[in-house]
Parts: C-alpha cells; structure tokens; sequence
C-alpha cells in the first residue's frame, strides 16, 4: 500500500513557474517508477510526465516537453514536477501515481497508486 500526498500548486500568471511534491509512504517508493497526469475541467485526465525507479530515464508528453521536468529524490520519497513557462491550457488539478513495472508511462491504466491531486491555475 502507498499514500501520495501532492503539494505545490496554486495561482501563477502566465509565464511563471511552480514546483509541484508528491511525497509518498511506504518504503518500497524507490522502486516504483512514478507519473504526473493533470486533468482540466471538462477533460479526460492525460499524462504529463514520467520517471523511472533511479531516475534516469524520464518521459513527457509533447505539450509539455522543454517546459516541465520531471525529478525524484528516492532518500524523501518525494518526486517532484517543474513546471516553467506556463501557460492558461496547463490549468488542471495534478495528480501523481505510481506506475507498474513493465507498462506504458503513458497510460492511466498502468498506474495503480493516485495521489488526491493539487490545482494549478495560471491567469492569462
């Protein structure tokens, strides 16, 4: 069993920056390979970005790419997501999880931990 709690989120103007944490229980957090989704109001949740166990490898969606990065620090527990540059369409409530070992980062259906979310409003 894992506990996700994100944190971070809030109102920024457009072209401004946030840090989103996602601290998590249990002490088996190193090895699950973590996801950021966001879902906007009216929206289907969509993936944001990926990152494997160590995190050597990361992934993102292409409306993100060059803007957010994705990190983990294994010895907090916590991954994190930066976010810069943001702009009105990055309104969304962001949610982590952890994802299943052998599965696609970019499917919902691959996660099976979901933290309670936390939201991000950017002012145009």
């Amino acid at each position: 069993q894992v506990t996700l709690v994100e944190s971070g989120g809030g109102l920024v103007q457009a072209g401004g920056s946030l840090r989103l944490s996602c601290a998590a229980s249990g002490r088996t957090f190193s090895s699950y390979p973590m996801g950021w989704f966001r879902q906007a109001p009216g929206k289907e949740r969509e993936f944001v970005a990926g990152i494997n166990w160590s995190g050597g490898s990361t992934y993102y969606a292409d409306s993100v790419k060059g803007r957010f990065t994705i990190s983990r620090d294994n010895a907090k527990n916590t991954v994190y997501l930066q976010m810069n540059s943001l702009k009105s369409d990055d309104t969304a409530v962001y949610y982590c999880a952890t994802k299943g070992v052998g599965s696609s980062y970019y499917s919902m259906s691959s996660y099976n931990y979901w933290g309670q979310g936390t939201q991000v409003t950017v002012s145009s």
